[in-house]
């Protein structure tokens, strides 16, 4: 008997809650504009951040709720499927520029001396907060592949000839997650043009040459060669390192040509 009255009590009170609870979201329910589920089958579902907004939802309500598509731009997006979402808001679509990852170093087995041996978990993170790293160069890739991981969309590899990531452009779509992840900031957004290639520096050794030469053998010396023949200064010198101006580089290829440390790389082989 006392397990009966217990079973019936016990279903009781289920049952009030269930109906409170009901009685509960019907009150407070909050409508939600039926355009944020068409957009959000459009999106990539990576919640990558790329957009700026904390994941793929909040860049749908946002979009549903703008007046205008500029600065609403999905990175892992296609034109074509921001024009899909530009036509479920009743809005023209805005083009982005697209950007891509580029790493900045190069320097793979043979241009750099391996000085101890890194025994321990394997990540980028941890061995940049232990000590310097396996070479002489304390700005270089620890080749760890965190930036591999955080990638949400594949476009990243661990080369197995250098060690050194590779990233396929095809896939990239310059979410950023690489540049947030890198404990030595290696990985930068750079233009994507159709027309031209991008042109960066794969170095980011800010020691003085003497010292940079001794640490690796495509290490940026600050020679200013670069700029000098760079028809629209593009290449800029800060703490014996170059960098090049995007917003002005013309991928003439220049700077390829004079660079005596073979710093400066190109995306294309027509440099």
């Amino acid at each position: 008997m006392e397990i009966t009255v217990s079973i019936i009590v016990l279903g009781v009170i289920g049952v009030l809650a269930a109906v409170l609870l009901y009685l509960a979201a019907k009150k407070f329910h909050v409508s939600e504009d039926p355009r944020i589920g068409e957009i959000e089958e459009i999106l990539p579902g990576a919640n990558c951040g790329g957009c700026g907004f904390s994941g793929c939802h909040a860049f749908a309500v946002e979009c549903a709720g703008a007046s205008s598509m500029d600065g609403l731009n999905c990175t892992g997006l296609t034109a074509e499927g921001m024009k899909k979402i530009a036509d479920i808001v009743g809005l023209t679509p805005v083009a982005a520029e697209r950007k891509v990852a580029v790493l900045r170093c190069s320097a793979s087995c043979e241009n750099r001396d391996l000085r101890n041996h890194y025994d321990g978990v394997r990540s980028c993170a941890i061995e940049a907060a232990l000590y310097q790293g396996e070479s002489d160069c304390i700005y270089g890739c620890l080749a760890c592949g965190d930036c591999v991981a955080a990638c949400p969309f594949g476009a990243m590899t661990i080369s197995s000839g250098d060690s050194l990531p590779r990233i396929d452009l095809e896939k990239c779509t310059g979410c950023g997650k690489c540049v947030e992840t890198c404990p030595r900031g290696l990985c930068e957004l750079v233009p994507l043009h159709a027309d031209r290639p991008m042109v960066w520096v794969a170095c980011a050794n800010r020691d003085r040459g003497p010292v940079a030469m001794k640490e690796c053998g495509v290490a940026c010396i600050g020679c200013t060669k670069c700029r000098k023949v760079c028809p629209v200064e593009a290449p800029e010198i800060s703490s014996f390192l170059a960098h090049i101006d995007q917003s002005k580089c013309t991928s003439c290829g220049e700077c390829v040509k004079a660079c005596p440390r073979h710093s400066i790389v190109t995306s294309s082989s027509q440099l």
